[in-house]
């Protein structure tokens, strides 16, 4: 397609005069092209200028079918800006960049005006122009202080210099007279440390020349005006600073307007990968790991300092309007996509772009933004573009405001191919209304004090004592919870027991260590108010949990939070990958693997409790997703830990170890505050040795492993802990060695193991490994659990052992209330034991609770209608534990529960009210025992 066919649109000519005198030249061009140039010319003297100095070049360049297609910007800079590497002399390349720059803006313009190119191809082919000037100057400059001898040798491209570009041309959006923002850097690497200093000097000289030969005005013009101010501290620092200065400035200094300028970022000249490197060690600083809402009050404030700063309060007037600062205008599109992406970023590197264009459209495909907003905000930032163009394009001024004059703005009008300018001024004006509305709403809520419930007197006291909690330390936190207070407490106060459920948000704002970031969720996310109104009013324990792990509320706005369960397979995948990413990070390695995983964990355990108490899942659903949870950790921490553990030691000796699942893990039905009973088991010659730094002989070596997976799994970090672990189960218990090896595993339970510990044997599940045989040593050890099952499980000892230890556990069980489920006759530990002991006399492999009653009719201890009134009691019995378990820390109290948590007790097991509840518990727990008992009634004495 040439250049003529692809015209779209045309400017009208406001001077005609001056329009036809420019077209003139070039009569044997295409009529549309004539049109165009008259068109361009007639509104912008700047424009006028260009063509005449460029006529000739003019003429060739917009016949050249390169120019129009689909590569049209990178063969114009090719043909424009291929030939300067070869130039050795700052005068001679600033003339030729000159030049570039002339004939690049006239084309550029008039393929604009013409609707030839894209805003993103304008915009490209400036911000190319860009990268290329300031490639060529610095590299210039820097041969030059290397002839001279003034810089020390580095095997380093560009001398290790290199620039970041930023805003606009970071983005490749910069506009037609736009300056360019560069941030130049050096990598410290490049250079011994004894010639830092004078490295240093050097290239300080080498970018204060680079940025005059791109910014000074000559008889040639200028090429950019080129700003350096947005490097770390600029009022102290020169022009060019090493890269380690600049990180440990952002990570001690850094402020949100810089982390959002980062967002833009990108190596544009000079050594690109040491500028890569660089970004890639500043990530954290700007991409934040958790849900950063706290950003969009530091934008808000940023967006205020600039109106005032600027006088751009009041009214929208089109006359004299700021399109890139005033209300409505572009910066506002900027700034609430950039404030966005803050937000969410960290946990989602999709949403990492540089351009408004498509971060909008990331964020709308992410579910950040709804897609009609985005679209909108998208039209209105390319009419604010190409408006913008056009006032610069004028007269080549570095303006954004629109003319005050009628004359002027019939002179923009005209430009935009517009005869009517009230018709034009109207649909800018409502365009600027319609942006100042959709920004306006997120960077400001209202904060119009709306009047809240009056409570009583015991809640209005628990009030007044909150400015006292850590969480409203500083005045931003105070503000911020102002605005939503009312809408908080509006929410308590319709619920069944408003007191109660203030008193349990109370003990949650009181346990919080901070509160910027959790109100400022709050208030960009109503509905999370909802939520916690939720938790509190029926889960004391749940909002417990949330107070020390507020960060888990960014799972809920992840987009995922309700998807289906993906299964423990899933997210061992997942876990994986975020910890490879935790170790490899410039900032990261093993301890910030650890509390990666407890995020991942708490947000995890968060999610199921939420689905729990929303009735997303019942309370079986809910015991193997607490497993998955629980399998998917193990899964990944105990390899972690290992190859962590071998850097020091070597490699597991032998063929590795296994760790096992015991008791409810085992079984996979695990509650909301389950600990994890472990065991572990590795297979090695006693005289074998690891080959490491530090070798270790094969016991201590597994012992020492052991110790390292338990801290891996349980030690408290700065993100918390994940879960408890309780080694007890393995043999000897606590005075056994943590790690036992296969060999004397099996002859423990072969020969020494008390009955307890084969029961508990039925449920042990091997999980996880580490080692260059850890899969079949897995294997073997599963078959040595069927083998000691079936050596064992036919003994005369089985059935009077299990009844001499119920006594025990009754006679040291204490009375307990009305609503205990777990320990007593009948109860869910005795239904659980009498399902490990038929599993155990039958030798099956099941291991959760109804795989192994069904074993009890093989064994020939339960028939069918036994086997279904101890099912169908354990299931009640489980829902209620489940259900405890999220309501609070402590042992369910009826007295106590609170409206909004019986309500949710009662839902769970179908009963009617807490005494029906209670009824069927005892007429459940009664039938079981009667069972129970009549099974080891009838079980042979135990012989001498």
């Amino acid at each position: 397609m040439s250049f003529a066919s692809a015209i779209t649109r045309q400017p009208i000519p406001f001077d005609a005069a001056r329009g036809t005198a420019a077209a003139a030249p070039f009569a044997a061009l295409d009529p549309a092209i004539r049109d165009l140039i008259a068109g361009s010319a007639g509104c912008s003297p700047y424009l006028t200028g260009l063509i005449s100095t460029e006529a000739d070049w003019l003429a060739q360049a917009l016949t050249n079918p390169a120019y129009a297609g689909a590569q049209a910007v990178t063969a114009l800079l090719d043909d424009e800006t291929g030939r300067n590497s070869s130039i050795d002399d700052a005068d001679a390349l600033g003339a030729a960049l000159r030049r570039a720059k002339r004939r690049i803006a006239l084309f550029a313009a008039l393929a604009d005006l013409g609707g030839v190119w894209t805003l993103e191809q304008v915009t490209g082919a400036l911000t190319l122009l860009g990268d290329r000037a300031a490639d060529q100057a610095l590299r210039l400059h820097i041969a030059a202080e290397a002839r001279r001898g003034k810089l020390p040798d580095s095997d380093a491209d560009a001398a290790g210099l290199f620039a970041l570009a930023m805003g606009k041309m970071g983005a490749g959006e910069l506009n037609y007279s736009s300056d360019i923002d560069l941030i130049v850097l050096f990598d410290d690497a490049a250079y011994d440390s004894a010639d830092r200093m004078e490295a240093r000097a050097a290239l300080i000289r080498a970018t204060r020349k680079a940025a005059a030969t791109l910014s000074d005005l000559t008889a040639d013009g200028y090429v950019f005006r080129t700003d350096l101010r947005l490097r770390p501290d600029a009022s102290v620092t020169p022009v060019c600073i090493s890269a380690s200065a600049a990180l440990a400035y952002y990570e001690a200094e850094g402020r949100t307007w810089e982390r959002a300028a980062y967002i833009k970022a990108r190596p544009c000249a000079g050594d690109l990968a040491a500028g890569g490197r660089f970004l890639e060690e500043l990530r954290p600083f700007v991409w934040r790991r958790h849900l950063d809402f706290a950003a969009i009050q530091d934008a808000h404030d940023m967006r205020l300092r600039i109106r005032d700063h600027k006088g751009l309060h009041g009214r929208i007037d089109i006359p004299g309007h700021d399109m890139k600062l005033g209300q409505g205008g572009i910066r506002e599109i900027e700034f609430f996509t950039q404030t966005r992406q803050l937000i969410a970023g960290g946990r989602d590197p999709e949403l990492r772009v540089r351009g408004t264009v498509g971060g909008l459209a990331a964020l709308a495909r992410k579910g950040w933004l709804p897609e009609a907003v985005a679209q909108a905000l998208t039209d209105h930032y390319r009419q604010h573009r190409d408006i913008e163009h056009r006032v610069q394009m004028v007269n080549d001024a570095q303006t954004h405001r629109l003319p005050t004059s009628a004359e002027g703005l019939d002179n923009i009008a005209r430009m935009m191919g517009q005869a009517d300018t009230g018709v034009w001024m109207r649909a800018l004006h409502q365009r600027l209304e319609a942006v100042e509305k959709l920004t306006g709403t997120f960077f400001a809520p209202d904060e119009t004090g709306d009047a809240r419930p009056q409570m009583d007197d015991h809640s209005e006291a628990l009030i007044a004592n909150w400015p006292r909690y850590a969480a409203f330390r500083s005045d931003r936190a105070r503000q911020i919870f102002r605005r939503i207070e009312p809408q908080l407490l509006r929410r308590i106060a319709r619920g069944a027991d408003p007191a109660g459920t203030l008193t349990r948000f109370d003990a949650f704002l009181a346990a919080l260590p901070a509160g910027v970031q959790i109100f400022s969720l709050f208030e960009a996310n109503p509905q999370l108010i909802d939520l916690l109104v939720d938790i509190c009013a029926t889960a004391p324990g749940l909002a417990h949990y949330l107070s020390q792990h507020p960060a888990v509320l960014d799972a809920v706005l992840g987009g995922s939070f309700f998807d289906p369960w993906p299964g423990a397979d899933e997210l061992t995948q997942a876990l994986d990958r975020a910890l490879d990413t935790a170790m490899t990070a410039p900032n990261g390695g093993y301890e910030k693997a650890l509390d990666t995983a407890r995020r991942w964990a708490h947000e995890w355990q968060f999610r199921v409790g939420v689905h729990h108490l929303r009735g997303l899942v019942d309370a079986e659903e809910l015991g193997a997703q607490y497993a998955d949870i629980a399998d998917a950790a193990i899964r990944a921490l105990v390899p972690l830990a290992a190859r962590h553990f071998a850097q020091r030691h070597g490699t597991p000796p032998g063929r590795g170890c296994a760790v096992l699942g015991m008791g409810s893990l085992g079984a996979r039905q695990l509650n909301a505050a389950s600990d994890l009973d472990l065991i572990v088991i590795y297979d090695a010659e006693a005289s074998a040795e690891s080959y490491g730094a530090k070798p270790l002989a094969a016991r201590a070596y597994y012992a020492r492993l052991t110790q390292a997976i338990i801290t891996a799994l349980s030690a408290p970090t700065a993100e918390g802990r994940i879960f408890e672990v309780d080694m007890r189960l393995r043999p000897s218990g606590r005075q056994g060695p943590v790690a036992t090896s296969l060999q004397s595993f099996r002859s423990y339970q072969m020969t020494e193991a008390w009955t307890w510990e084969h029961l508990a044997l039925t449920r042990a599940r091997p999980i996880a490994g580490c080692g260059v045989a850890a899969p079949t040593l897995m294997q073997d050890i599963e078959a040595l659990r069927i083998e000691v099952m079936a050596a064992h499980g036919a003994g005369a000892r089985v059935l009077p052992d299990l009844a001499d230890m119920r006594q025990r556990i009754f006679a040291a069980k204490p009375e307990a209330g009305p609503l205990e489920v777990k320990t007593g006759p009948g109860r869910l530990q005795d239904i659980d034991l009498m399902a490990q002991a038929c599993a155990l006399r039958a030798a099956k492999p099941g291991r959760s609770a109804l795989a192994q009653l069904r074993a009890g009719k093989a064994a020939g201890l339960l028939d069918a209608a036994q086997i279904g009134q101890l099912t169908s009691a354990r299931r009640l019995f489980w829902e209620v534990q489940a259900a405890a378990r999220l309501l609070s820390s402590e042992a369910l109290d009826a007295e106590h529960l609170g409206s909004d948590g019986r309500d949710f007790l009662l839902r769970q097991t179908g009963c009617d009210d807490l005494a029906d509840l209670a009824a069927r518990l005892r007429g459940m727990e009664q039938a079981a025992a009667q069972i129970i008992e009549s099974v080891l009634e009838a079980a042979p004495a135990q012989p001498d």
